[in-house]
């Protein structure tokens, strides 16, 4: 069976930049993605120079079609199941049953995106409300803007918002905030309102109000945020490989992120949860040299020394 040097998990722009480092550097280098992008309801990106406002679908197609420059990068479809170390290398078992044996493994399969059971909230997600004010807040300025989100942060994430628009409305969605928090939130003009949700209403994808258990009125609002989103692992590693986690819950890494388990690496969304395309296209950057190097050393070790 074929040893790949690298394979690469997951199609978003951490791992395709990664492939694109590796790939140049010679290596061969198999990538295997599920083609479900986290960013998929997205319309446009932001904050990336030189691609600012590019739809992520348009970015991808650009990106696998520079990668098809290069004979050293394969790109598959396909789900991997499963990852174990064997005789120094990597097995990797994907949904199709297909098998590769890897020198180096790279994670990059991001987060899959868990939008609060909200009547009407999925409609407009992706199109008005959103999850990140800097890459979506510029388009939003000055707006009436919900404020989806509780606990502890809200406070500090509502005051982010407002960086963008004064004209807010928090929705804790039946969940009671402290009286500090809403104090503070009051006294810089923001109104918070702590009942069960009924609908978000919407025309076309545009939020147009927020309808609250036992209130009578509709808060009118033209666009929104949602504070802490739920997010799970498209891909969780299997639990023997034995990798590290922080307090946060996240992969422990080093700089160019490689775990507790030599060869083995997870950037972008699928160690941070968010990073951002411009991030996380440099996150792939990193570990693509790193690897190389990394190869290269083995490389000349093997050869042996005077």
């Amino acid at each position: 069976m074929k040893e790949w040097d690298v394979v690469v998990i997951g199609g978003g722009p951490a791992g395709l930049n990664a492939a694109l480092v590796l790939g140049r550097s010679l290596r061969q280098t198999m990538i295997i993605d599920a083609g479900t992008p986290r960013n998929n309801v997205t319309q446009s990106s932001h904050g990336f120079l030189t691609r600012d406002g590019i739809n992520p679908r348009d970015f991808r197609e650009i990106a696998v079609n520079q990668l098809k420059t290069y004979h050293t990068i394969t790109k598959q479809k396909d789900v991997v199941i499963d990852v174990s170390k064997q005789n120094g290398s990597f097995k990797i078992k994907t949904q199709t049953g297909a098998v590769f044996l890897s020198k180096k493994v790279i994670v990059a399969t991001g987060q899959i995106e868990e939008i609060p059971e909200i009547k009407g909230l999925r409609e407009v997600f992706g199109t008005s409300v959103f999850v990140c004010p800097y890459c979506d807040g510029w388009e939003r300025k000055g707006e009436q803007l919900a404020v989806f989100g509780s606990g502890e942060n809200i406070l500090h994430f509502a005051a982010l918002i407002s960086n963008w628009s004064k004209d807010l409305v928090v929705f804790t969605n039946g969940r009671p905030m402290n009286i500090k928090d809403k104090e503070e939130l009051n006294y810089h003009h923001i109104k918070v309102v702590e009942g069960p949700i009924l609908e978000c209403k919407s025309k076309n994808g545009k939020l147009q109000s927020v309808q609250v258990q036992q209130q009578p009125e509709l808060f009118y609002c033209t666009g929104g945020f949602i504070m802490g989103t739920g997010k799970k692992e498209s891909f969780p590693l299997p639990e023997n490989l034995g990798v590290a986690k922080n307090e946060h819950g996240e992969y422990e890494t080093d700089g160019h992120g490689e775990t507790s388990v030599a060869g083995l690496y997870v950037i972008g969304d699928a160690k941070h949860s968010f990073t951002g395309l411009v991030c996380a296209a440099g996150e792939g950057y990193e570990a693509g040299v790193k690897i190389n190097q990394a190869l290269v050393d083995e490389e000349w070790a093997q050869g042996g020394s005077i």
